[in-house]
């Protein structure tokens, strides 16, 4: 699901990735649900801020990964299954998606620097 469009936003607009954390990176990009919340009343859980670019480059990767990529596919029908709606499922598949490249770009910088 990453391909050349993908890559390049994520270099231009996201310099920090491999150096964050999970938790992190999905929250700077706007992708960590966040509560609304106050007192006893409870709302639903929504994504929101961060850098849409980022964001709107992930959706259209997402949309071709849970076509493509087996694992993402599984993980998204997974989900749908279990009765959630395609929008979150896909969101919980873009997250996904940013938490494994993070992981790579970390990966491929601890490898390259020489010890």
């Amino acid at each position: 699901g990453a391909g050349p469009i993908l890559v390049s936003t994520l270099a231009c607009e996201l310099p920090e990735l491999g150096t964050l954390g999970s938790k992190a990176i999905a929250s700077l990009v706007g992708l960590a649900p966040m509560n609304r919340e106050s007192g006893t009343w409870q709302g639903k859980r929504s994504i929101t801020g961060g850098r849409a670019v980022v964001r709107e480059a992930l959706y259209m990767a997402a949309l071709t990964a849970i076509r493509y990529e087996p694992k993402l596919r599984d993980f998204y029908s997974t989900l749908k299954a279990k009765g959630k709606a395609s929008k979150v499922a896909l969101v919980a598949v873009m997250r996904k998606m940013l938490v494994i490249l993070n992981a790579r770009m970390r990966d491929a910088q601890s490898e390259s620097i020489p010890a």
